[in-house]
């Protein structure tokens, strides 16, 4: 071969083939998104939502928890479903919550997770109230020192459970209106589609 048949062949072929492969190679690098930047935007968004949740409805502490697998049974390798609360926001003199609750076995919480499930909402205003159904979470609430409780099941548009918005009352018990349980499932909503997104 002629050494301007190899100069043809590498300038016409060989060489506009390099350049697709280094565009398609940049560009897939340039869709990849910042997993770090994204939680923290997240967060961010999330995070000052149940902060406004909380003053506005004047409770003592908010969170969030979210389902996720929590690893495999043994011999089945089925996925375990397990929940931990992702965020929270406490009031001043508040106790926190979240690190006790991390990798959470769902069946452990069983009668309130159903409840969830079915109705969207568990509304416990006032924990030693004998008549209240408290559906497995009265010794939550006395450890945690939550006097009245409101917990929302947080879905995605397709209707797909994902995790909790719950309100927690400590300094003393609290009767949400009604008017005031219809705002926060809403904010419910919102925050679902969010949690969806992202």
């Amino acid at each position: 071969m002629s050494k301007e048949v190899i100069v043809a062949f590498l300038t016409g072929i060989i060489g506009p083939i390099i350049l697709l492969l280094l565009k398609f190679y940049l560009n897939r690098n340039k869709l990849k998104p910042d997993i770090v930047k994204e939680a923290l935007r997240v967060s961010e968004l999330v995070t000052g939502r149940i902060e406004e949740i909380r003053e506005e409805f004047n409770a003592d502490r908010v969170w969030i928890t979210q389902f996720h697998n929590g690893g495999n049974f043994y011999p089945t390798g089925k996925s375990i479903a397990k929940f931990s609360v992702i965020y929270e926001t406490v009031d001043i003199n508040v106790s926190s919550i979240q690190t006790n609750f991390r990798n959470i076995p769902v069946n452990l919480f069983s009668k309130s997770i159903n409840e969830l499930l079915v109705n969207d909402r568990i509304i416990i205003p006032d924990y030693k109230d004998i008549t209240v159904a408290t559906y497995g979470l009265k010794y939550i609430a006395e450890t945690t020192d939550c006097k009245s409780g409101y917990l929302f099941a947080l879905k995605t548009i397709d209707d797909k459970f994902i995790g909790t918005l719950g309100l927690d009352y400590t300094k003393q018990k609290t009767n949400l209106s009604q008017k005031s349980i219809n705002e926060i499932e809403k904010h419910a909503s919102i925050l679902g589609g969010v949690l969806m997104s992202y």
